[in-house]
């Protein structure tokens, strides 16, 4: 029985060293992944960090102009507003062939001197949307304001 006890013992005891040497192979095994890991980490995140910091760079220098250029835009147009600025009319007086063959049709031959009461006469017979798109034509041609 104490032979069987002694192999029973020293089996116990190979077993448990070649666990141990498992043991010691697995935990370098995981030592040089985790190192591994965090190198790249490291890498991965340094580069990420100098690239962002290059592209908020420029890209805050071209906000920065636009804002330049557009304050300075807002001042220019503060004076000429003071300064009692009148923007250009249109000096463009054509309207296209349908809209004066219609007006001509009604009476108005002249759209020089067009008066809002005339032209609302004018325009009496036309549907709601055929008088909107007629003035929306005047207007843009400068002819109405």
């Amino acid at each position: 029985m104490e032979s069987q006890t002694g192999e029973n013992m020293v089996a116990l005891t190979e077993s448990m060293e070649r666990m141990e040497g498992r043991l010691e192979a697995a935990a370098a095994l995981f030592e040089r992944a985790a190192a591994l890991i965090e190198q790249q980490e490291s890498e991965r995140t340094g580069e990420v960090r100098k690239i962002v910091a290059a592209v908020e760079t420029s890209r805050e220098a071209e906000l920065q102009k636009k804002l330049e250029s557009a304050e300075q835009t807002i001042t220019e147009l503060r004076a000429q507003i003071e300064a009692g600025y009148e923007a250009p009319k249109s000096g463009r007086k054509t309207v296209p062939a349908s809209t004066a063959q219609f007006l001509a049709k009604q009476g108005i031959a002249s759209l020089d001197s067009l008066e809002a009461g005339t032209l609302d006469a004018a325009l009496n017979g036309l549907s709601l949307e055929q008088r909107i798109a007629v003035k929306a034509q005047l207007l843009r041609a400068g002819v109405v304001s």
